[in-house]
Parts: C-alpha cells; sequence; structure tokens
C-alpha cells in the first residue's frame, strides 16, 4: 500500500460490493481490524459506510452490524430498500448507494488528500477521474481473483493505487477471537435490481 505518513485519509465503503467481493474469496471480514489498517496509514479522518435497509422486517440481518459499525468509528450512511414487482411478478429489491457514495466524495475532495473507495463497480470512473483532478490520490479496494472478478477494469486503470482485497486479507480477515457481532453478514447483494430475494 502506497500512503504518505501526513496524508489526510478518508475510507469509502460500498457495503454490499465488499461484502460480495470478501464472500467470493471466502472469507468475513473484521471491520475493527480494517479500520486499524488504514488508521495507521495516514491521519485517518473518516471512514463511511453505505448500505440499504431493508426497514419493513422485524428483523434485518445486517441491523447489528450497522449498529456496530456506528458506535465503532464509521460514519453509517444508510437508505431504505426499495421492494417491487417486475413484469414477471416476481419480488425484487432495490437499494443502490453509489450516489450517496459519490456526493460524499465530492464534498470531502477539500479536507483530505487521498480517498480509499472499497468496491470494483466501474460507475465510479468518472468520479475517481473528477477528484483526481481536485488533486486527490485514489485507491480503490476490490478484487481480480474471485469467479468472476469484482473489479471493473476501467477503474482499475483510473485509480492510483489498486489494492487487491487477497493481499490484505491476513490483516483484516476474521479471526476465531473477534466478537461475534464484527462477523454478522450482509443479505443478499440488494443494490442489484435484478436479484431475486426469495
Amino acid at each position: 500500500m502506497k500512503f504518505y505518513p501526513q496524508e489526510r485519509i478518508a475510507l469509502f465503503i460500498d457495503g454490499s460490493n465488499l461484502y460480495a467481493a470478501a464472500k467470493g474469496l471466502e472469507f468475513d471480514i473484521d471491520y475493527k481490524r480494517l479500520l486499524k489498517l488504514f488508521a495507521v496509514e495516514g491521519r485517518l479522518i473518516r471512514a463511511f459506510y453505505y448500505t440499504a435497509l431493508l426497514e419493513d422486517q422485524e428483523y434485518s440481518p445486517i441491523r447489528p452490524l450497522v449498529d456496530w459499525l456506528d458506535y465503532n468509528g464509521y460514519t453509517m450512511i444508510t437508505k431504505p430498500a426499495k421492494e417491487f414487482v417486475d413484469s414477471a411478478g416476481r419480488r425484487k429489491i432495490k437499494g443502490n448507494m453509489d450516489i450517496e457514495l459519490a456526493v460524499d466524495v465530492m464534498e470531502m475532495a477539500s479536507s483530505i488528500d487521498h480517498a480509499v473507495i472499497f468496491s470494483g463497480d466501474g460507475d465510479f470512473r468518472s468520479l475517481v477521474e473528477a477528484i483526481q483532478k481536485k488533486g486527490l490520490r485514489v485507491t480503490v479496494v476490490s478484487t481480480m481473483r474471485s469467479q468472476p472478478p469484482m473489479i471493473a477494469d476501467e477503474l482499475r486503470r483510473q485509480a492510483d493505487e489498486f489494492i487487491e482485497l487477497m493481499d490484505i486479507k491476513a490483516d483484516i480477515q476474521r479471526t476465531s477471537d473477534t466478537p461475534i457481532i464484527v462477523a454478522l453478514e450482509e443479505p443478499p447483494d440488494i443494490d442489484d435490481p435484478q436479484k431475486e430475494i426469495a
């Protein structure tokens, strides 16, 4: 990882994308260890975590994780997922957080030197280019080693640095002594409107 000691760093974590990448590599993330890893690399200003929540359920499997992150150094950005029925009568759930992440990156641009985006979504390529023009360095964290790869080639090429998730696995993987609350997993990827929820 290429960071400078006095750099002001902010993390922007696309929750469902990072979860899918780690799941594709068959490990769970310890978010406390992830925060510590980047805090020692420079001056960590803020760590944002983006996820959509199914509000109408009595119990959401992601709620304990959201609450834990909120109390342990992360700035939580959530919104209700929208449920709809497609033309074939299938129940679908949509909860894309790309706009919220992009707006926060642009708003933080004057307060940081280095943006670390945890997503492989190619839609972020123009965002990365725009903030690079403002003088920011951009690192993208995702993986090429999952099947299929989670990182879009155009995003990887645009970023100043690419961190392969598998290369930092040992530093951020949940271990047997990690408190169970950190290990809770997200529900299926609700950001993809094509996914069906049973």
